[in-house]
């Protein structure tokens, strides 16, 4: 049997045990489990990986996205280079436990993005610095699409809400939740945003899944802006998680 699994903490939001299930019972997966590992902290791991020794991929959700990359012992270019890492690998080298992470993140943001994408999105918004953040920066480069990043600390290089004007908002058409706020189950929050400066020509997009329809997205909605869930980058996320883990291990 090969286990497979998601860290974090909490995890009561999770969708990706039940999507990895029904995944195996559709194709036919008999020799595969999915379970769901909170950690209260990323040093548990250590344990984790002691105690499951069938373990051959994690998944890694908030607030561990960062943090795990010290116990990690690779990193593929991608995850390098945006800092952050999602989906981790897990091999035995020379009898020894082999940790790689990747940032399948990126792969599920930018192809679940570009397809409603509009000629006038021209400029984001980026709401939040975490992990998830750091992955849609490195697909907006990617794109060539300029952005700025909100947050609720104070910073030179970073946006307030509070500093959100009109004229912002106007020039800045598409607008990307990374943060929790709005997750189950906190769903009446909302980052927030000047909500009233919103129009037809706003793209809102909720990297959260869980509710598929958050506060943030409501909002734009009453606006008549253009929204999308994190569900299918969820699915794209995970389907690619899922290719990596099952590559075949050239050092076994």
């Amino acid at each position: 049997m090969n286990l497979f699994g998601l860290i974090g903490y909490p995890l009561s939001h999770s969708f990706s045990a039940t999507y990895f299930t029904k995944k195996f019972e559709k194709e036919g997966i008999l020799d595969a489990e999915f379970r769901l590992f909170e950690l209260n902290n990323i040093e548990e791991i250590k344990h984790l990986l002691f105690s499951e020794p069938l373990l051959k991929g994690l998944s890694v959700t908030i607030p561990y996205k960062e943090k795990i990359i010290p116990y990690l012992d690779e990193l593929d270019e991608i995850a390098q280079k945006v800092g952050a890492v999602n989906s981790v690998k897990i091999s035995k080298v020379n009898q020894q436990i082999y940790l790689k992470g990747f940032n399948t993140d990126v792969i599920g943001f930018e192809k679940t993005l570009i397809p409603m994408l509009k000629n006038h999105h021209k400029q984001a918004l980026v709401l939040g610095t975490g992990g998830a953040s750091k992955a849609v920066v490195f697909v907006f480069e990617k794109l060539k699409i300029p952005y700025r990043i909100v947050s609720r600390n104070t910073s030179q290089f970073l946006l307030t809400y509070n500093e959100l004007t009109k004229e912002i908002m106007d020039t800045h058409q598409l607008i990307i939740n990374t943060t929790p706020v709005g997750m189950f189950p906190n769903i009446i929050e909302n980052p927030l945003l000047p909500y009233h400066f919103l129009n037809s020509s706003h793209f809102l997009f909720d990297l959260i899944y869980n509710p598929e329809e958050t506060l943030f997205l409501q909002k734009g909605k009453i606006h008549n802006s253009l929204t999308k869930s994190g569900l299918d980058m969820l699915i794209e996320q995970a389907e690619a998680s899922w290719k990596i883990w099952n590559i075949i291990d050239e050092n076994n």
